[in-house]
């Protein structure tokens, strides 16, 4: 199953026009008043890695597949969303099922676009969102206490362990605070049990200021947003939807590395976007490299040898002998396999060895 990131942020904040971008198409429409969006829209984008290039350019190979991630476009969200305003529930379900939010906030005043609250105020536009989320979150424990309380009756040991900690989940939410920051302190079982409750609030967040041409640098609201996400530990990042709309439309890289220099910018905010969604979902690549093909594979950090032959075919995993391993920068450096063998750089792994990113690849099965 793939990890997906899901747009989210209040009606009217640029969230489809960035999707849109993202993924290089018009699926989600994008017009100036709430609830454009309705149905979740899914997409994949490329994600920028210079080093599938350089083994490109090393290999000349007959077939080239990046690594890709996929982004949800999910309907905005309004107060009471959790009681069924707005799109309500079926926004909130949407939520559930993705691994990572990117939670565009409105950091631009144009009275041409309509703010949802009537004004621009990136601290009350978050505290919405993160409230319904709360809200929500308490509800899914609610529901979850009155079931285990009756294997309670029935004097279940893993009960009374899972009952406890929904109290304490109850209280932590009850003062406002997002799940995530209770599950730092938590042992690995506990963990575990609040993993499948899929939490709305236990996602890992990247808050994106969403501001005009003049601010790229920053303003007064980017300021707001950067101490938020500061306070709670989370990322945070500047860019223009309207800008990244606009380069997302040209046809060659060239006409977009001048638009971009035009811009005084040196990488494309979806590129840095990408990169950061990338990080969010805790996740790698190593590659796989001949004549036949240049392949990224993504994997999530700290997935072992077999896990990782596994995404290539489950034969592979099931049959996994050992990995051959090369180092990105020893290949580059020394040109071609050969010359790494010769050094001794190439390293022969077994079934308990960790893939590091930029690894590359070979491996050894049999079936």
């Amino acid at each position: 199953m793939s990890l997906k990131c899901g747009i989210v942020g209040l009606p009217n904040v640029g969230k489809s026009t960035l999707f849109n971008a993202l993924t290089s198409s018009q699926n989600a429409e994008a017009s100036n008043y709430p609830f454009c969006t309705i149905d979740p829209n899914i997409g994949s984008a490329i994600v920028p890695d210079n080093r599938v290039k350089e083994l490109v350019n090393l290999y000349n190979p007959a077939k080239v597949i990046p690594s890709v991630i996929e982004f949800v476009d999910i309907a905005g969200l309004v107060k009471g969303a959790s009681k069924g305003e707005g799109l309500g529930n079926q926004f909130l379900s949407h939520i559930r099922e993705v691994d990572a939010i990117i939670h565009i906030v409105r950091c631009f005043d144009d009275s041409n676009i309509v703010h949802v609250e009537g004004e621009v105020n990136p601290e009350n536009d978050i505290e919405t969102i993160e409230t319904e989320l709360i809200l929500k979150d308490f509800e899914t424990i609610e529901k979850r206490s009155e079931r285990v309380q009756k294997l309670l009756k029935a004097n279940d040991k893993n009960a009374k362990i899972e009952f406890e900690l929904l109290e304490k989940i109850k209280s932590h939410l009850d003062g406002g605070r997002l799940v995530k920051y209770l599950t730092m302190n938590l042992n690995d079982n506990e963990k575990f049990i609040i993993e499948r409750l899929h939490l709305l609030t236990n996602k890992p967040v990247l808050y994106v200021c969403n501001v005009d041409e003049s601010s790229l640098g920053g303003n007064e609201y980017t300021e707001t947003v950067k101490r938020i996400s500061e306070k709670e530990g989370a990322n945070y990042m500047i860019l223009s939807v309207q800008i990244e709309s606009e380069i997302a439309q040209l046809d060659s890289e060239t006409d977009k590395t001048e638009f971009l220099q035009s811009m005084g910018l040196q990488e494309s905010g979806l590129n840095r976007l990408i990169k950061e969604a990338f990080k969010l979902l805790d996740l790698i690549t190593f590659f796989t490299a001949g004549e036949k093909e240049v392949h990224a594979w993504t994997i999530i950090k700290n997935s072992t040898a077999p896990q990782a032959a596994g995404k290539i075919h489950t034969d592979f995993e099931k049959g996994f002998i050992r990995a051959e391993i090369m180092q990105y920068d020893d290949l580059i450096r020394l040109k071609n396999e050969s010359a790494v063998k010769e050094k001794g750089l190439l390293k022969i792994e077994g079934k308990d060895y960790i893939i590091q990113d930029g690894d590359v690849v070979h491996f050894r099965f049999n079936v």
